[in-house]
């Protein structure tokens, strides 16, 4: 399939009778407007056309695309509760993935990644469920649904998700793209239970953000992939002005490059927060204005990535690693 980006976003509020939701105070902050605003919709145009307008955009800008093929977009499973059940008022973003699987289904550009939390009594239905409808992965964003990957409890789970070859996509490193979260539980050293029971793990952002115990989680990502060689990491977001210099650090890593995989965290890459004028002190004045005159936020976000020393090889690495459809 060519060059495929692993970690591509969505949204929605349940227009067209999606089942998507957005909670009401993320809905009321300037996150939601910046979103919608980065996948070029209007809140509008959401409700006339319905959620499914926010994939067909997306499937449109990437088809526009000459160096990106295909792109992941990921369901969110919500928080539940001490019964299992979805709990809607700590839930603040919520992407189904019958709606997901369902829009993928209608562009052959776009890949289901769906989400399951495994505390549901039914995690593991869900889960055959999600592979039967195609999913390539499973999408975690821990701080956010209360997972912790070290409960003992998802054993089960993990030996599924192993059985069934589809690698657990899990953002690492602190998270502010919500109005809350507990970042205690992305810290890298929790990965350790599903990776002892052979599941791949995929490392969001290669864990270039906040600490755990005092010490950088890139740090304790870095001790991870020395012992799990079903470790991998995708690159996604590390060109924002928040992570300056990290993709340098990380590629200085050579014995990693093979593990790591291509990801730009769409819609982002289409803001001023991945701009190539952040990097001016590495690409120069002549490149810097060179690749932000590239429209295509796809094509910009792969030209910048290489001009600050990403090799080839690494978009091509997530290709091999995903589950076939």
């Amino acid at each position: 399939m060519g060059v495929i980006d692993i970690h591509c976003h969505t949204a929605g509020v349940g227009a067209g009778g999606s089942g998507c939701f957005v909670s009401t105070s993320l809905r009321d902050s300037w996150r939601y407007r910046f979103y919608l605003a980065s996948f070029g919709i209007t809140d509008a145009e959401l409700e006339r056309e319905g959620d499914g307008l926010v994939l067909r955009r997306l499937a449109e800008r990437l088809a526009a695309s000459t160096q990106v093929q295909a792109a992941v977009v990921l369901a969110l499973d919500g928080v539940v509760d001490s019964r299992g059940s979805l709990d809607r008022a700590r839930t603040e973003l919520f992407i189904p993935n019958d709606f997901l699987a369902g829009q993928c289904r209608r562009y052959p550009n776009l890949l289901f990644g769906a989400s399951v939390n495994p505390l549901r009594p039914d995690a593991l239905d869900r889960l055959d469920a999600a592979a039967a409808d195609g999913a390539v992965l499973i999408k975690w964003l821990p701080s956010i649904q209360g997972i912790d990957p070290a409960d003992r409890r998802l054993v089960p789970f993990y030996r599924r998700l192993a059985e069934l070859g589809l690698p657990l996509l899990t953002h690492t490193g602190a998270e502010q793209s919500f109005t809350r979260s507990d970042s205690r539980l992305s810290d890298p050293n929790r990965l350790r239970l599903p990776l002892d029971e052979g599941v791949k793990v995929i490392a969001a952002h290669c864990a270039t953000s906040g600490r755990s115990d005092g010490q950088r989680n890139r740090h304790r990502l870095l001790a991870l992939f020395a012992a799990y060689p079903n470790l991998h990491a995708d690159i996604s977001s590390l060109t924002q002005i928040n992570r300056l210099g990290h993709l340098q650090w990380v590629l200085k890593h050579r014995e990693l490059h093979g593990r790591l995989l291509y990801g730009t965290d769409m819609p982002l890459p289409a803001t001023g927060l991945a701009s190539p004028w952040f990097h001016l002190f590495s690409l120069g004045p002549c490149s810097a204005r060179r690749l932000a005159a590239i429209s295509n936020p796809w094509d910009r976000d792969v030209a910048l990535k290489l001009a600050l020393g990403m090799p080839e090889q690494i978009l091509h690495n997530g290709a091999g690693l995903l589950r076939p459809v």
